[in-house]
C-alpha cells in the first residue's frame, strides 16, 4: 500500500470535490498543542506512488481544512492561531496564502464549504462562534453566538445551502438557518463536551454528534428527545464523526483511543470494523499514548466542571 508520511501530526484529512485521486491534509506539530502547521495536496494517483502536488507552513497548527466547492484550486484552512487561511493552487508557493482572515479570537477549529450553495464556507472557534464568509469579502457575512462553550465543529446540511449544524463544549449540538436570527434547534445531546457533528448524505434530518463521553449519538431532528442510536466502543473522547458517502446508515468515526472504527447504526450490533493506529517506535508510540491520556483527561476534566 502506498505510504506518505507528514512530519506533523494529522488533524483533517479532505478529498478534493473534482478530482477523485487528490486530497489534502491539515497537519500540526505536538498533537496541535504546541508548534507549527503545514498543509499538504496529496495525489494517489494507482498508477503510481502518492505524490506531493504543494505544501503550505504554517506559523500554528493547522487544525482543519476544506475544499472549495466552485473552485478546484481553492483551500480554506482554519488555523490555530485563530486566522482562517485561503491557498490557491494555481498560484505559485509565494503567492500564498492568497488571503488571511482574522476575527476568531481563538483557535479556528473547523471549516465546511457549503455543498449546495457553493459561494459560502463556515469556521467554529474556540471563541465559542461559528463564522459565515464569502471568498469575494475580506470581513466575514455574519457571526453566530449562542454556544457557552468553545465551538469545535460546523457542518452544512447536504441538501439545504441555508441550513447548518455546530457541536460545542457546552454539551449541545445547535441547528441553525441563516435567515433566522438565532438557532431553530438546541440538542442537549451529551453530558460532556460535543467534539464534532455531522450530516447523513441520504437522510437531511438525521445528523450524528461525538463526543468526551466516548459515544457517538444519531439524532433524528424531526424527534430529537432520544436518540436514533447510541454507538459505544471507543476508550477515550471521539475526535470526529462522519457519514459514509455512499451508503446512508454507515458512519466512521476516530478516538484518542488511537483507533478508527465503522458502524452501521441501524443494526443491532452497529460495530462492523477496527483499525487501531500502530506506531513502529516503541518510544513514540509511549509518547503518543500518554499525550492522548492527557488531552482525554483535560476534556473530561473540562465536561465535568461544567
Amino acid at each position: 500500500m502506498p505510504l506518505f508520511k507528514t512530519p506533523f501530526n494529522g488533524y483533517s484529512v479532505k478529498f478534493s470535490p473534482f478530482y477523485e485521486h487528490r486530497l489534502a491534509v491539515a497537519t500540526a506539530q505536538n498533537f496541535g498543542i504546541l508548534g507549527n502547521g503545514r498543509l499538504h495536496v496529496l495525489d494517489l494517483s494507482p498508477a503510481g506512488p502518492i505524490t506531493e502536488l504543494a505544501a503550505f507552513d504554517t506559523a500554528d497548527g493547522v487544525y482543519d481544512l476544506a475544499w472549495s466547492e466552485s473552485h478546484d484550486s481553492l483551500l480554506v484552512a482554519a488555523v490555530a492561531d485563530g486566522s482562517v487561511k485561503l491557498y490557491d493552487l494555481s498560484l505559485p508557493p509565494a503567492s500564498n496564502p492568497v488571503r488571511s482572515l482574522h476575527e476568531h479570537t481563538r483557535e479556528a477549529h473547523s471549516a465546511d464549504y457549503n455543498p449546495v450553495r457553493r459561494d459560502s464556507f463556515l469556521t467554529a472557534s474556540w471563541d465559542d462562534t461559528v463564522k459565515l464568509w464569502t471568498v469575494d469579502r475580506p470581513t466575514s457575512v455574519r457571526t453566530f453566538k449562542e454556544h457557552a462553550y468553545c465551538v469545535y465543529s460546523a457542518a452544512w446540511n447536504p441538501r439545504h445551502g441555508d441550513v447548518f449544524a455546530s457541536a460545542s463544549g457546552d454539551c449541545t449540538a445547535r441547528i441553525w438557518d441563516v435567515r433566522e436570527p438565532g438557532s431553530t434547534m438546541i440538542l442537549p445531546a451529551h453530558e460532556f463536551e460535543i467534539l464534532s457533528c455531522d450530516w447523513n448524505k441520504y437522510d437531511d434530518c438525521v445528523i450524528a454528534t461525538a463526543s468526551v463521553d466516548k459515544s457517538i449519538k444519531v439524532w433524528d431532528v424531526r424527534s430529537y428527545r432520544v436518540p436514533v442510536a447510541v454507538l459505544n466502543g471507543h476508550g477515550y473522547a471521539v475526535r470526529k464523526v462522519k457519514f459514509s458517502p455512499h451508503r446512508g446508515s454507515l458512519i466512521a468515526s476516530c478516538s484518542y483511543d488511537m483507533t478508527v472504527c465503522l458502524w452501521d447504526y441501524m443494526v443491532e450490533d452497529a460495530l462492523i470494523g477496527r483499525t487501531e493506529r500502530t506506531l513502529e517506535h516503541p518510544k513514540r508510540k509511549a509518547e503518543a499514548e500518554a499525550e492522548a491520556e492527557a488531552i482525554n483527561g483535560k476534556e473530561e476534566r473540562q465536561g465535568i466542571n461544567k
